[in-house]
């Protein structure tokens, strides 16, 4: 199969203002406009801009129209592509103008990046590159390449083969990224890069980045924002790991009763670091509230007292008695060093009130000295609200599924942010566009209960217009809370959501709907068709848990992936593991986008033995223990759907005989895939670019 070709445009300026996942949704949006003749004129565009969603909130369609006829009287003239993109530049920057935000894009945001602004702070850059140096000096392989000069763009070059960025993946998360996956050579081919920036963008949503709006070519390309904005948002997620209460159960010191612990669940881990902070600042005698990272922070107050109050044997009254700013600032850092933080800021940093640095220097604190004890009498809180291990697997799977598709919202705790309903409407409506009526829908904060209930109470419809099994669910069920009816619906979601996927990919499946067994018997086919001896009798076979099925799989479908020295044999715990992890590492390598972990797949035949004996005395013991194989599915689906897309590819750019024959199974139709080696496809950038276009415009 060819490599990717991006979309290029002449003028070099305008095509560094985008990324090649904006170029192509751009381009989509351009094509739109096209009339019968094949021409787009610049009267064509106002509709269609005003809907786009940089615009849609700001400008009205007349605006639209007046700001573009600014350029041309002649609305009747004839426009390209380039014209198109100058344009949206032109009304993006008005609709700036008419926000009246004049800030520059902060790289810790939800989204990756705007197209219009691309600065980068350099005092962001400086304190990353201190951060990777200090976790990263010692890696086997970047030990060559470090320490790395910040006032270069030594960072930029060393992030365009990818190892570097998986390398800090797996910093913040261990164990994210199985090393043996990454392609570690000193000179990699075009090929070899691309799988590493593949298995970068997926991992790092796996761990709860947001990547719409990059793609691996981006990274290839090393944009300076894009880069900067990912590893920013890498690093925040190392910072912030341990602000809950799974990690930190002290943390319930900072409420009162069981129902302040549930909304403390709730909080993103930035709101409950300020929720912290506060608390000590409160103890200490400090009388404003920190709202922010930035210019609540500015004076130098705040970090002083709340010092003094960690560290009373390092407390001094010299730093509240500084009047100018700076030297106050100064003299925080020096006392932050006598707890060992690192210098996430510099005393400019703090006077200026970067937002992203001081939360990742008041995140060190924490780490350092969160100063809470374990209050016995609220102990009970903690152990109340810890879910089991199982569940909290399940949230974690969902909660990164949903934060993956670009909705609006993010989702921090998926039990407590779906309770309005609103989350859900967004998930539906971008799995199943146009099933939502946005008019009899409420959008958080929700004062009134009834308001939540009537959220639910669309979601349960639509689930069942979907044909959801939900029997005996009432939206209300949402609202309460209730975990099991809620990991029931998502699960259902997220398998409509990837059947939808398979089903669309009509030269297979000719528009049918698509089953489990279809999945089950195109994996065991393509398998088969290899003539390996492994199969997969169901999602929940015990035989599965050595690894060796999915690895073969992976190997037919991509014949170059799977490196089978680093195998094992899958006998012992720890062997099932090593190639669990590989597994999923390598599916993310060839473009899957999964959010399973190895416990998955190697604890089935746990699950199965347990269920063997307990399904008799405990149906619903039964169901629980079933979970599993759920993710099991989703790991053959999305396997199954890279292929076929794959496929589908290279239909496109040489038809084939068999293109488009009608009839048949889609495991049928899958079985006259190509088996021959090709080069590894570059369609996983295009396979995550496809799902994300459409939240971008």
């Amino acid at each position: 199969m060819s490599g990717y070709v991006g979309i290029f445009v002449s003028d070099p300026w305008l095509q560094s203002q985008f990324t090649q996942v904006e170029l192509r949704g751009l381009q989509s949006k351009f094509l739109s406009a096209m009339n019968k003749s094949g021409k787009v004129k610049l009267g064509d565009l106002p509709p269609v801009m005003s809907k786009m969603k940089p615009f849609s909130e700001m400008l009205t369609e007349d605006e639209v129209k007046v700001i573009l006829s600014e350029s041309s009287a002649d609305l009747s003239e004839e426009i390209e592509f380039e014209s198109f993109l100058r344009a949206f530049l032109n009304l993006q920057a008005r609709a700036t103008a008419k926000l009246g935000d004049s800030k520059p894009t902060s790289s810790f945001v939800k989204t990756a990046t705007t197209t219009l602004r691309h600065t980068i702070s350099e005092s962001e850059k400086a304190s990353y590159v201190a951060h990777i140096n200090s976790f990263l000096g010692n890696d086997p392989f970047l030990k060559e390449f470090l320490p790395i000069d910040a006032s270069t763009n030594a960072l930029f070059d060393l992030a365009k083969d990818g190892v570097l960025l998986c390398k800090l993946i797996n910093v913040a998360v261990p164990g994210t990224i199985d090393e043996r996956a990454i392609n570690t050579k000193k000179v990699l081919n075009p090929w070899e890069r691309n799988e590493n920036h593949t298995l970068c963008l997926n991992s790092a949503k796996a761990i709860g980045c947001t990547v719409v709006n990059i793609g691996t070519q981006d990274l290839v390309e090393a944009r300076p924002h894009l880069v900067v904005g990912l590893i920013s948002q890498i690093i925040k997620i190392q910072l912030l790991a341990d602000l809950n209460l799974k990690k930190t159960p002290q943390l319930v010191e900072l409420v009162e009763d069981s129902k302040d612990v549930e909304e403390l669940m709730g909080l993103p881990p930035e709101k409950l670091l300020l929720k912290w902070m506060n608390f000590h600042l409160k103890k200490s005698g400090y009388k404003k509230q920190v709202t922010n990272f930035s210019s609540d922070l500015k004076d130098g107050e705040a970090y002083a007292h709340l010092l003094n109050a960690l560290a009373p044997e390092h407390g001094t009254t010299t730093t509240l008695d500084a009047k100018d700013p700076t030297e106050r600032a100064n003299l925080i850092i020096e006392q932050a060093d006598k707890l060992d933080c690192k210098r996430y800021v510099t005393p400019k940093d703090i006077v200026e009130g970067s937002t992203n640095l001081n939360l990742a220097f008041v995140a060190q604190i924490f780490q350092h000295r969160n100063g809470l004890s374990m209050d016995s009498k609220k102990l009970p809180f903690a152990e109340m609200m810890t879910d089991d291990t199982q569940t909290s697997r399940e949230e974690r799977c969902f909660r990164l599924w949903i934060n993956s598709l670009g909705i609006d919202t993010y989702v921090n705790n998926v039990f407590e942010d779906v309770r309005t309903g609103w989350v859900i409407l967004e998930v539906l409506d971008k799995v199943s566009p146009g099933s939502v009526n946005w008019k009899q829908a409420t959008k958080p904060p929700i004062k009134m209960p009834f308001r939540k209930v009537e959220n639910c109470n669309q979601v349960i419809r639509i689930g069942k217009d979907l044909n959801f099994s939900l029997v005996n669910v009432a939206g209300n069920d949402i609202v309460q809370g209730n975990k099991k009816l809620i990991l029931a619906f998502l699960w259902q979601l997220m398998r409509f959501s990837m059947l939808q996927l398979l089903r669309n990919l009509r030269s297979h499946s000719q528009g049918k709907e698509i089953t489990d067994a279809d999945i089950l018997n195109w994996a065991n086919n393509k398998v088969k068709m290899a003539r390996r001896k492994s199969k997969m009798e169901s999602f929940k076979d015990k035989s599965l848990s050595n690894g060796k099925f999915f690895l073969e799989l992976l190997s037919v479908v991509e014949p170059r992936v799977v490196n089978w020295s680093v195998v094992t044999k899958g006998e012992t715990e720890e062997d099932k593991k090593l190639n669990a992890t590989y597994i999923i590492s390598v599916a993310r390598k060839i473009g899957c986008s999964i959010f399973l972990l190895p416990e998955d797949i190697m604890e089935l035949f746990i699950e199965l033995y347990l269920d063997f004996y307990v399904s008799s005395f405990c149906s619903m013991f039964s169901l629980f223990l079933q979970v599993n194989q759920k993710m099991i599915l989703i790991l053959t689906a999305s396997i199954m759907y890279w292929s076929l897309q794959k496929k589908s590819g290279e239909s496109e750019s040489t038809p084939t005989e068999d293109s488009g024959k009608p009839g048949g199974s889609i495991a049928d139709s899958a079985d006259g895939e190509s088996q021959s080696a090709s080069s590894p496809s570059t369609l996983s950038q295009q396979t995550m670019d496809i799902e994300n276009e459409e939240a971008s415009f």
